[in-house]
């Protein structure tokens, strides 16, 4: 005997409502229809599945020792069908920013697999990457790992990002082919940008408490473009810029690497366990091999993200899908 996995479906559905018309209306269907496909499921299991009154419906013993087993049956059917539409789909990736490292790791994935159609989104980081992962709408973000994540989340080191710093002209560190951190304490850092909350501003916080740095985080943040024009104007505002971030031109800014050491931004690569994305062992595989290591000699991280995994589980086996 072949069971109708639309009737199936019908089952459940009026299971769960106690309703046929109810039951109609989430499947879409029509309550004769609903009510034909049960009196085929039964008719093809030879019993009755629900006692019919006039103040809805209640399963029967059969009906109750059905359900868990038509559940799990419309659970696998879905499952398979899914499987042939993520090899169908493009791969989602939430790069956060396009102007982002992030951004560029895609780029160059993408020139090495051309074949693979890739949806390139931006987020608010973490706050809201959590959740696209959970609910299935992105298969890849990228973001600055801070507390604990889902078990059902698997992530690896992606990126870590040099810093520099931008200042205009008239800066009195204009002129310098480095600086160390503790010469920016006589400047003000405007990072706009730095939304409370944020992974990127925790960072941020971080390194100014470590190194006795000001931030000024004040707004309205108009843009990257528009702060430029602030900074350049500026003889004692700076701001955080990074080696691969995609910065436009300007005449008044100069960008100057930091050193010794060189705070880096860490981003993670992160991903659902159980997602099956054809291209996602791909992406895993270029982001490890691209991946250059934080180096504690020259290299700064807060001092808790480095005791807490900060640096990153081992980066797993691109063919190892948990």
């Amino acid at each position: 005997m072949e069971l109708d996995l639309g009737a199936v479906r019908a089952f459940i559905a009026v299971a769960d409502t106690n309703y046929f018309g109810e039951a109609a209306d989430r499947l879409g269907v029509t309550q004769q229809a609903i009510s034909r496909r049960i009196a085929k499921l039964e008719a093809d299991l030879g019993t009755a599945l629900f006692h019919r009154t006039h103040s809805g419906t209640r399963l029967t013993e059969d009906g109750a020792a059905f359900l868990p087993h038509a559940q799990g049956l419309l659970a696998l059917a879905d499952q398979a069908v899914e499987s042939i539409r993520a090899r169908n789909r493009p791969l989602r990736v939430d790069v956060l920013g396009t102007r982002l490292p992030s951004t560029e790791l895609i780029r160059t994935f993408h020139e090495a697999h051309a074949d693979v159609e890739i949806d390139v989104v931006t987020s608010q980081g973490l706050r809201s990457g959590r959740a696209s992962l959970a609910n299935g709408s992105i298969d890849v973000a990228f973001a600055r790992v801070v507390g604990t994540l889902d078990p059902s989340i698997e992530h690896i080191p992606a990126y870590f990002g040099p810093l520099h710093i931008l200042v205009g002209r008239k800066h009195p560190l204009a002129d310098r082919r480095q600086v160390r951190l503790t010469q920016l304490r006589d400047s003000i850092a405007w990072m706009p940008s730095n939304e409370p909350g944020s992974e990127w501003a925790d960072f941020y916080d971080c390194l100014a408490r470590e190194f006795r740095l000001t931030i000024d985080a004040s707004g309205p943040n108009f843009g990257l473009d528009h702060m430029l024009d602030d900074i350049a104007a500026s003889r004692d505002r700076f701001t955080f810029g990074g080696e691969r971030l995609r910065i436009p031109w300007h005449p008044g800014i100069v960008q100057v690497p930091i050193v010794d050491p060189t705070p880096v931004y860490p981003l993670s690569m992160l991903w659902r366990r159980d997602n099956r994305h054809p291209a996602l062992p791909l992406l895993i595989g270029h982001v490890i091999a691209g991946l250059r290591p934080f180096d504690p000699e020259r290299h700064w991280l807060p001092p808790a993200e480095m005791c807490t995994g900060g640096l990153g589980a081992e980066a797993d086996d691109p063919n190892r899908r948990s």
